[in-house]
């Protein structure tokens, strides 16, 4: 990782402790190559300007933890994962630089969201001039999305099986939808289907 974009730092919390209930397994360690997809997503990261990276995972992934193990990630368990989305950025949040300018959520079902994506996202986020960064293609919005640290507390009132998303309807006004060429924001893995279309995508 090199956090050389104009002097900003960028903490990522990537999620991984979902429950897959729509695909019946978990879908995060199903197999893209010689890696899982959570492992493609962490890749993904570790190769863009973050600063740092929080792996937030479920008891059930802790085979791989030790596939985790490179410079700036930390790897945590969320025991409240069954709370939805929401516990696991709360989870995250305690483990991240504090002093970091900004905090990206990523989600751990993307393994095609590309390096230089991020690092437009973090650059545009550098410009100071919005405190959310939304990616979007062709009209549809997409991950990651970049906060600005102000927006911590409000992250932390977040409860359930969501997202960011009631913090970006609340501050309409200080979203920033930066267009990008890549379809990857908007492509995850929900299901059987979504799998094999994605595996047949990319070859590793």
């Amino acid at each position: 990782m090199t956090p050389d974009c104009y002097n900003t730092m960028i903490s990522a919390i990537l999620l991984g402790a979902g429950e897959s209930k729509r695909m019946g397994k978990n879908k995060l360690l199903l197999p893209l190559g010689k890696k899982t997809i959570i492992e493609r997503c962490l890749e993904n990261l570790l190769r863009s300007d973050v600063e740092e990276v929080v792996v937030v995972i479920n008891k059930k992934m802790k085979e791989i933890v030790d596939r985790f193990k490179e410079g700036n990630v930390k790897v945590v368990l969320n025991p409240y994962y069954r709370s939805g989305m929401s516990s696991s950025i709360r989870y995250g949040l305690r483990f991240i630089n504090p002093k970091n300018d900004g905090i990206l959520i990523a989600l751990g079902d993307q393994p095609f969201l590309k390096s230089k994506t991020i690092n437009a996202l973090i650059r545009k986020f550098a410009q100071g001039k919005k405190g959310i960064v939304l990616p979007i293609y062709k009209g549809k919005k997409g991950h990651p999305v970049i906060f600005h640290k102000r927006y911590r507390n409000d992250l932390l009132k977040l409860r359930g099986d969501v997202g960011g998303k009631s913090i970006i309807e609340k501050y309409p006004e200080d979203i920033e939808l930066y267009p990008v060429r890549s379809k990857s924001i908007i492509k995850d893995i929900d299901t059987w289907k979504d799998y094999l279309s994605l595996k047949e995508v990319k070859r590793f």
